[in-house]
């Protein structure tokens, strides 16, 4: 059995679903159903969501196995927590997280070194 879209090939707008039916006993009932969150989001949303969920919310493990850095981890997260009609909330560093400060501070100079950020941009970053 195949996926359902969950959005309309030619124009990208949300399908709905307008009937149901129970494999067993063929029960049908019609009507207009909107698609849950989940059917919104793209493939590769999903994928990445896979990747997440299986990885348990642990974003370095979710960098190990894709193959990218934090800030690409984050920015997925950030799109897919808004493709899910949700608010992204700033980050506030808690104590565990200033425990990753060098980390981070690491990573956006790298970033910076393979000019993915100016100088400018990673200052900003930087000083967060």
């Amino acid at each position: 059995m195949r996926d359902v879209l969950g959005r309309c090939p030619v124009c990208h707008d949300e399908l709905r679903v307008t009937r149901l039916q129970c494999p067993g006993c063929h029960t049908a009932i019609e009507g207009a159903f909107s698609l849950g969150r989940f059917q919104r989001l793209s493939p590769e949303q999903l994928a990445f969501l896979e990747v997440f969920v299986r990885n348990r919310g642990v974003i370095r493990d979710v960098e190990r196995e894709l193959g990218v850095s934090y800030p690409t981890v984050r920015g997925r997260l950030d799109d897919l927590i808004r493709a899910l009609g949700l608010e992204v909330r700033e980050e506030v560093p808690s104590p565990p997280e200033a425990a990753e400060e060098p980390e981070r501070r690491r990573q956006v100079l790298e970033r910076l070194s393979r000019g993915e950020l100016t100088a400018e941009q990673a200052l900003k970053l930087l000083k967060r």
